[in-house]
């Protein structure tokens, strides 16, 4: 073996090492144990459907750290977002709607009803303000993005996307939006939408809640478990909750 082979064959080695310390593992707890998932409305699903327990899921130092919770949304819920004279208030009241409104700090003016509909998430970013609302409701499932505009007390909204289904999970991820819907799942960059998951086994089984480690490592709290997503390969892993 002459020099440069020796040299070529040393370099691949170093390369392979450092991928290899580069690829982080993330401890799933062994109460999860990965299932194929279920098909929709099958007697396994429903097996999920019916279970008391949900989870939830938030990142802890690189790691995915899982909460069990007793519900995860009700008739009702609210969301909030202060702003320096007031506080925007967001009501989610399913079938029986639902509405956003600001109510200001002087105490002398009644809240102000900007747009009625279930709002689901309020949230700033690149200092601009946004809401998504939607509903899931027998054959209705939709749900839409929108920009809000606030001059001292007085608001304008445009909206920005419509979704086929309904969001009911989200968070921001570096400069994209990401989306669990009732049964499928978005990338928003740019404020240009990709279905990423469509006609997902999760429908009924009511994501609360998603947490991201980096691309390849999307994690989703369910009803009886938490997905992994993959957005590089576009895959997906289901991790039942087994004890």
């Amino acid at each position: 073996m002459n020099n440069r082979t020796k040299y070529i064959l040393l370099t691949l080695l170093v390369m392979f090492s450092l991928t290899s310390c580069r690829q982080k593992t993330i401890n799933i707890p062994l109460d999860f144990i990965e299932t194929t998932p279920p098909k929709n409305g099958s007697p396994d699903w429903y097996t999920l459907n019916y279970s008391n327990n949900e989870f939830r899921v938030t990142t802890n130092d690189g790691q995915i750290a899982i909460n069990k919770v007793e519900k995860v949304r009700q008739k009702g819920d609210k969301c909030e977002l202060r702003l320096p004279n007031g506080t925007l208030v967001g009501i989610d009241r399913g079938e029986w709607g639902g509405a956003l409104t600001f109510s200001s700090t002087d105490t002398t003016m009644n809240p102000v009803e900007i747009k009625t509909g279930n709002i689901k998430f309020l949230f700033t970013f690149k200092d601009k303000i946004y809401f998504i609302e939607g509903l899931a409701h027998l054959s209705m499932s939709e749900g839409a993005l929108f920009e809000l505009d606030t001059v001292d007390e007085s608001f304008t909204y445009k909206k920005l996307l419509d979704f086929e289904d309904a969001p009911e999970a989200f968070t921001i991820y570096g400069d994209k939006f990401l989306i669990a819907t009732h049964e499928n799942f978005y990338v928003v960059k740019d404020f240009k939408k990709e279905l990423v998951f469509k006609g997902t086994f999760w429908s009924g089984l009511y994501p609360n809640s998603i947490a991201v480690i980096d691309d390849k490592n999307v994690f989703l709290g369910i009803r009886s478990g938490l997905v992994k997503l993959d957005l590089t390969t576009k895959t997906m892993k289901f991790y039942k909750y087994d004890k």
